[in-house]
This record gives structure tokens, sequence and C-alpha cells, in this order.
């Protein structure tokens, strides 16, 4: 019988107007240790953001996708892509008061952490 490993997530949000405290969920980072495992998945509503008033596009878009570079790895995530695995989780995670910010980390338990990903993904996000 497989075991459950401990793996951590937040979601990412777009908070337009930091001074408001509105926010609506964009994605999801997930790290697991046993696994060797960090993820993100993003989505972005357009309808939703279109909702908050002028927003530059592009620049949010490049911001967001620096979650996906640095989940990752390598040289396309700049030096953080370089680090190792839980210390790139707990840089994306860290409290931030910018347009795209993270949620506190909760943790759970999980037999594949993809599978999880993509569950809480689903659940909070779509």
């Amino acid at each position: 019988m497989q075991e459950r490993s401990v793996f951590e997530y937040a979601v990412i949000r777009i908070v337009p107007k930091v001074e408001r405290l509105e926010f609506f969920n964009v994605g999801v980072i997930l790290y697991c240790g046993p696994q060797k495992f960090l993820g993100t998945r993003i989505s972005v509503n357009q309808e939703k953001l279109k909702a908050f008033g002028k927003i530059d596009c592009d620049e949010l878009d490049h911001y967001i996708r620096a979650f996906e570079q640095i989940s990752a790895g390598g040289k396309s995530g700049g030096p953080i892509g370089q680090l190792p695995i839980a210390d790139r989780f707990r840089w994306l995670t860290a409290t931030r008061s910018t347009i795209v910010q993270t949620s506190h980390v909760h943790p759970g338990l999980c037999l594949d952490a993809g599978e999880m990903l993509d569950r809480i993904f689903k659940q909070l996000v779509l």
C-alpha cells in the first residue's frame, strides 16, 4: 500500500486594488517534498479581470507566468528558479503587497501530488 505524503499549497490571487482587499483566485502552487514535486496551475478569467477596471494585462501576465517558470526550475526561472524546490516554494509564497499575491500556506496529505494540484485547482480556481 502506498503511503500518503505531506504537501503544502497556496492559492495565487490577483489583488487589483490592494487597499480594498478585493481579490480573485487565478492559480494554485503545490509543493510536496517527499515526492520532489513543485507545480503551478494558472487560469485567469478575463471577464473577472475586466470587472476590476483598468489593469495592465501584459504586465500582469508576466508576473503570473513567473510562478510557472520558477516552479519548473532552471534558467528560465532566473536566479530563484535555480534554487532547491523547497526554497522556490517558500519564495513564491512569501507575503507580498502587490497585485499578485498568495494565500496562507495550507497543508494536507496525498498519494499523488500532481493529481492533488489538479483537484485543488479545479475546486478553488475554475
